[in-house]
C-alpha cells in the first residue's frame, strides 16, 4: 500500500478534497489521508510514500520531519531541503539569469541588528549604504517587502525616499527587499504543479481579496503561450512540485512579480470554485504519480535545474 499523506495547518478546504479526491479515484494500492506523527526518530522512515506540504513554512519541527522523511525515501511536495534554501531575493537573481524579466531590485541589511551581534559584526558593511545610488537604480514609486517572508506581511509601497526611511525604521529584524513598481495593465496569478501543469489565472490585487480572481481580462493565445514558457522555465530552475508565479504585464511584457510561493493559497473562497477544482484534481494526480513512481529508500524529490546543473558540473572535477 502507497499511502499519501496531506500534512496541513488550520488550512481546510483544499486539504479535506485533495484527500477525498485521491481516495475517489480508487486507484490500486494507493491511499491518501491526513498526515498522522506521534513521534519522530532520527533515520527511520515514515509510513508514507508521499507526504503534501502545506504548513512547515510555519513550523519548524514540520520541516524537521519532513527532511527525515525525504532522507528515508518519502516525496515531499515541496522538496524541504530546497524550499529550506530558497528566498525571494535570490528567485529574482536566478530570474536575471534564464531571460525572464523582473522588477529592479536590491535588498538591504535590517533596520536593527540581529539578536546577539553588535556593530562590529557588520566590518564589512559601508555605512551609511549608497542610498542615492540604490534610489536612482530602483526609482519611486516602489514596493519594499521581506526578502523571505509570505503573502502580504510587511510589504510598502513608497513615493520618495523620506517614505522609505520612515516605513523601514518599522521592520526591526526583518532583511528586505526594496523593488521597482510595476505599472501594469494586467496582472496574472499561475499555479504550477509537478513542472508541467500550469493554470493561468486573471487576477487583479488592487480588488478587496475576495475579489481578486475576478478580473475583466484575459490573455490573447500568443500571451498565454507566453506566460506560460516562463511559469515552466522558473518552476522546473527552482524544482517546485507545487508553486504560484505571478506575472504583471507591463508594455505587453510579463514581468515575474512574485514566484516563491510553494505554499500558496488553494481555499476555495479566494480563488473561487472553478480554479479550485483544477487545483484539486491536477494535486491530486500528480501525487497519485509520484506514489507509483516511489522507491522505497531512494531520493524521490524534485530537485531544479539550477541545483541539477551545478552538481553536474561539480563532477567533471
Amino acid at each position: 500500500m502507497k499511502k499519501i499523506g496531506m500534512l496541513h495547518g488550520k488550512e481546510r478546504s483544499f486539504p479535506e478534497a485533495f484527500v477525498q479526491r485521491v481516495n475517489s479515484k480508487n486507484i490500486k494500492g494507493i491511499i491518501a489521508e491526513p498526515v498522522q506523527i506521534d513521534k519522530v526518530m532520527q533515520g527511520e522512515p515514515t509510513e508514507y510514500a508521499v507526504i503534501f506540504d502545506r504548513i512547515s513554512q510555519d513550523v519548524p519541527f514540520y520541516r524537521a520531519y519532513l527532511k527525515n522523511a525525504a532522507l528515508c525515501g518519502t516525496a515531499v511536495i515541496n522538496n524541504p531541503f530546497w524550499w529550506s534554501a530558497d528566498e525571494k531575493f535570490f528567485n529574482n537573481c536566478l530570474a536575471t539569469k534564464i531571460n525572464v524579466p523582473v522588477p529592479k531590485t536590491v535588498i538591504l541589511p535590517s533596520r536593527d541588528l540581529p539578536t546577539d551581534t553588535s556593530a562590529e559584526s557588520f566590518s564589512n558593511l559601508a555605512y551609511p549604504l549608497d542610498w542615492d545610488g540604490i534610489f536612482q537604480y530602483i526609482g519611486f514609486p516602489a514596493y519594499m517587502k521581506p526578502f523571505a517572508g509570505g503573502g502580504w506581511k510587511s510589504v510598502y509601497q513608497l513615493n520618495n525616499m523620506d517614505e522609505f526611511f520612515e516605513k523601514h525604521a518599522e521592520t526591526e529584524q526583518l532583511v528586505m527587499m526594496l523593488q521597482e513598481e510595476i505599472k501594469f495593465d494586467e496582472y496574472y496569478r499561475c499555479y504550477c504543479i509537478g513542472g508541467k501543469y500550469v493554470r493561468i489565472m486573471p487576477y487583479e490585487p488592487r480588488n478587496p481579496h475576495h475579489l481578486r480572481y475576478v478580473a475583466d481580462f484575459k490573455p490573447s493565445a500568443e500571451r498565454y503561450k507566453l506566460m506560460e514558457d516562463i511559469v515552466l522555465r522558473i518552476c522546473n530552475y527552482l524544482g517546485y512540485d507545487f508553486n504560484t508565479v505571478e506575472l504583471a504585464i507591463r508594455d505587453g511584457v510579463p514581468y515575474a512579480i512574485d514566484f516563491c510561493n510553494p505554499a500558496p493559497d488553494a481555499e476555495v473562497t479566494s480563488v473561487g470554485q472553478e480554479n479550485f477544482d483544477w487545483v484539486v484534481e491536477t494535486a491530486a494526480n500528480f501525487a497519485i504519480e509520484k506514489a507509483l513512481a516511489h522507491v522505497p529508500g531512494a531520493d524521490n524529490l524534485t530537485w531544479g535545474e539550477y541545483i541539477k546543473r551545478s552538481a553536474n558540473k561539480a563532477k567533471l572535477y
